[in-house]
């Protein structure tokens, strides 16, 4: 079932952005956005490269499917620091505006990346 693969995925992307977070964070090297920001970024091409071969079964046509999956991640992008900046701006502790923002983008990107960026019609014949 591919829902769950994308749980799978994406909680070692969401893993990987959160450790990239933390490390920036903890080293003072930049503020909770920039952080987040940096962290999606970098989790990013790992979840391009185990969406396409692992959730949604590989043997995609990467010209196609790339550019959809960039676009859908930078509108995930949009959607994580939007949220992030909400959750903080309404006194949210950094970690709980991050969990939120995560879900949310979690969603969307499930929802997208299925209909759009993966679709069968995205793979080679």
């Amino acid at each position: 079932m591919s829902l769950l693969r994308f749980c799978v995925v994406g909680a070692t992307a969401t893993s990987l952005q959160y450790l990239v977070m933390a490390a920036l964070l903890l080293s003072e090297l930049s503020s909770p956005l920039y952080a987040s920001a940096t962290g999606f970024t970098v989790s990013a091409a790992y979840n391009y490269w185990a969406n396409a071969r692992f959730t949604f079964g590989g043997n995609f046509n990467h010209v196609r499917s790339l550019p959809r999956f960039l676009i859908t991640a930078l509108s995930g992008l949009l959607l994580n620091q939007v949220v992030l900046a909400i959750g903080l701006q309404m006194g949210l502790a950094l970690i709980v505006g991050q969990l939120l923002a995560t879900a949310c983008v979690f969603t969307w990107n499930y929802i997208v990346n299925a209909v759009w960026s993966f679709s069968p019609r995205s793979k080679k014949i």
